[in-house]
This record gives C-alpha cells, structure tokens and sequence, in this order.
C-alpha cells in the first residue's frame, strides 16, 4: 500500500541544510520515491506552525520508505539535515481505492 511521508523542517542552519538538499535528490532516487511538493513558504490555513519548510513524499509501500530511511546513504547524508535542521516527520498509510 502507497505511504506517504510528510516532512515538517524549522531550518536551523542554512549551510548545513543545504549541503543535505544538493545529496538528497541522488539519494533518494534509488528508492522508488517520489517528491511530491517541497515549499519553504506553505500558506497555513488553520491553526499555528512553526516550522519554515514542509516536504511531502510518496513510496510505494513502508518497505521502501524504511529501505530508503534506513539506507547507509540516507543515513551519511541526514547528519547534515539534523545539523540543520529540527524535523517532525510524518509517515501516512495511503487510502485504498473502494
């Protein structure tokens, strides 16, 4: 079953955290995931967040979110996103169709 991952980032160090975001895409794409929308200025609609960037990702199943979330090279290169960066992330079952 489709999950999603939706990321929630408060950008503590810029340098750092760009050095993370030049790697990610290389990474990543080893996964079978896919970005579905990364914006640093996300219109709040309801309630109070405090976070500067919202990430929100697609993988075919958990298998391949935790293969990628687990992987030596995720794991080499998110030292610059935790730097960088404080981060609350989400991970959400897909529906399935009915």
């Amino acid at each position: 079953m489709t999950v999603y991952a939706l990321a929630q980032l408060r950008i503590t160090d810029r340098v750092a955290y760009d050095r993370y975001r030049a790697k990610f895409p290389a990474v990543f794409s080893r996964f079978g995931g896919r970005v579905l929308a990364a914006d640093e200025r996300p219109q709040v609609v309801e309630g109070d967040w405090d976070r500067h960037k919202a990430v929100l990702m697609e993988f075919p199943d958990e298998a391949a979110f935790r293969a990628f979330a687990d992987s030596p090279e995720y794991q080499e290169i998110s030292r610059d996103r935790v730097a960088g960066s404080e981060a609350v992330v989400l991970l959400l079952q897909g529906l399935t169709a009915s």
